[in-house]
């Protein structure tokens, strides 16, 4: 694994004492405490720590799909803490691509029209050119000959697939992906993590939630959250990996 990105250069996303709880029974839970991070363009960082750390309460509050109760958290220069709620959901669609554990494709759609669907919400491309994008996105991928079929007759690698070439639909810079390996076996995940690096190496910024210690061989960083803090940011590959379970 590789240096951390510079210090001094500016970072796609800068987190400012960020924290997140949520009301519980006798008293808040708190998922992120104070979090202060930089992750810069380019970077595959790999987010590892054990269940209950805050991987995935940080990816929700990259995404913008929920918001931090304090701190400051800026993505391409938007400050998402303060960006007002018609907003967001427009901003989501063209900055951040994002990729899930369960796929999350519209079962009533073809491989490429679930492509297409975020193209259409967007309107960010003409509609004529639409299904071709879509088709070359899933080619791109490797699972263009599988285009026409419904998500229930595709395999779950080839479900992945599709859902990483949704997520790439409108171009976004950035790329979050929540455990996109852990349903899937060990082949087909290493082959989801080297498309991973691949789609990096075009000049995309991915953070990746992961459980798998074969990820960190991909990523550029790894850091470990426990207890919603950092504990540890850029060590070697070994060390982060003791942290997965």
């Amino acid at each position: 694994m590789t240096d951390p990105a510079s210090p001094g250069t500016e970072a796609l996303i800068r987190l400012r004492g960020v924290t997140k709880t949520y009301p519980g029974a006798s008293e808040a839970f708190i998922a992120l405490d104070a979090l202060t991070l930089d992750i810069h363009a380019g970077e595959f960082l790999a987010v590892v720590g054990e269940s209950g750390s805050g991987k995935s309460t940080l990816l929700s509050l990259i995404a913008g799909i929920d918001r931090p109760t304090a701190g400051e958290l800026h993505v391409g220069g938007t400050a998402l803490h303060s960006l007002p709620e018609a907003r967001m959901a427009p901003w989501r669609g063209t900055a951040v691509g994002i990729v899930f554990q369960f796929f999350q494709l519209i079962p009533t759609l073809s491989a490429v029209e679930n492509v297409m669907l975020p193209m259409d919400f967007c309107d960010r491309w003409p509609a004529g050119e639409r299904h071709g994008r879509a088709h070359a996105l899933l080619e791109r991928v490797g699972v263009a000959d599988q285009a026409g079929k419904l998500p229930s007759r595709l395999s779950g690698g080839q479900q992945q697939r599709v859902a990483i070439a949704r997520a790439l639909a409108n171009d976004p810079p950035l790329l979050l992906a929540d455990e996109p390996t852990g349903n899937l076996d060990s082949r087909t995940s290493e082959a989801m993590l080297e498309l991973f690096g691949g789609i990096v190496r075009t000049g995309r910024t991915l953070v990746l939630v992961t459980h798998a210690p074969s990820a960190l061989r991909h990523a550029t960083r790894a850091i470990t959250l426990a207890d919603g803090r950092l504990v540890s940011d850029g060590g070697d590959a070994a060390a982060a990996a003791g942290s997965v379970r």
